[in-house]
């Protein structure tokens, strides 16, 4: 029997996994599937409550020192 022959004989007998290699990757694409769920379920959690969070947020930006950047930085329009 070859070296290659024999290496592969044992490799056979002392497979000491659980499972077979592709319940692994299973489990994996599982668990990766379940986080990316959890994460997907936080979108927009921010905006949620929009009514509560008015309050506090014209709180801050009656602050002094508060910027507004609804018109964009100046000279920065069209035409320069």
């Amino acid at each position: 029997m070859s070296l290659v022959g024999a290496v592969a004989a044992q490799a056979e007998q002392s497979n000491g996994l659980i499972a077979e290699p592709w319940v692994f990757g299973l489990v994996a694409v599982c668990v990766f599937a379940s986080l990316a769920f959890i994460v997907w379920t936080y979108r927009d959690v921010a905006n949620r409550h929009s009514h509560k969070a008015a309050p506090d947020a014209a709180d801050h930006a009656a602050a002094p020192g508060a910027t507004h950047h609804g018109a964009g930085h100046p000279g920065s329009g069209h035409g320069h």
